[in-house]
């Protein structure tokens, strides 16, 4: 006979596979924190470490790279020309020194209202 926590219980490949979903799916939004994006996804790879899931650091760091927003295109163009062989954790330290540089070189631009009024005189 069956015992109810063997009927109802969420087998490991279950939860592997939620895990993997979450990691591979997992998107940045325009305009929000690389850093907190990044912890999110070292967050998700200690837990797909945690369920031994079997994935190298290489496909780690791409699955990174790829959940970035078209804005950080040249980054990661930048990383795969260069060669770069890096920790996660390496990888979004450059992320938030790329974002906090580009923060910085965006130009401020003043945009003058046009009078739809004709001057006088």
């Amino acid at each position: 006979m069956l015992l109810m926590k063997d009927v109802y219980a969420v087998s490991d490949r279950c939860i592997k596979y939620a895990s993997r979903k979450a990691f591979f799916g997992t998107k940045m939004t325009e305009g929000s924190s690389v850093q907190e994006h990044g912890i999110n996804m070292l967050f998700l790879v200690e837990k797909l470490e945690d369920l031994q899931v079997g994935l190298d650091n290489d496909t780690y760091i791409d699955v990174i790279l790829q959940s970035l927003p078209p804005s950080y295109g040249s980054f990661v163009v930048n990383y795969n020309m260069n060669r770069l062989e890096k920790t996660m954790h390496e990888l979004i330290n450059m992320l938030v020194q790329y974002e906090t540089t580009t923060k910085k070189c965006v130009p401020s631009v003043l945009v003058e209202e046009a009078s739809s009024s004709k001057a006088k005189g």
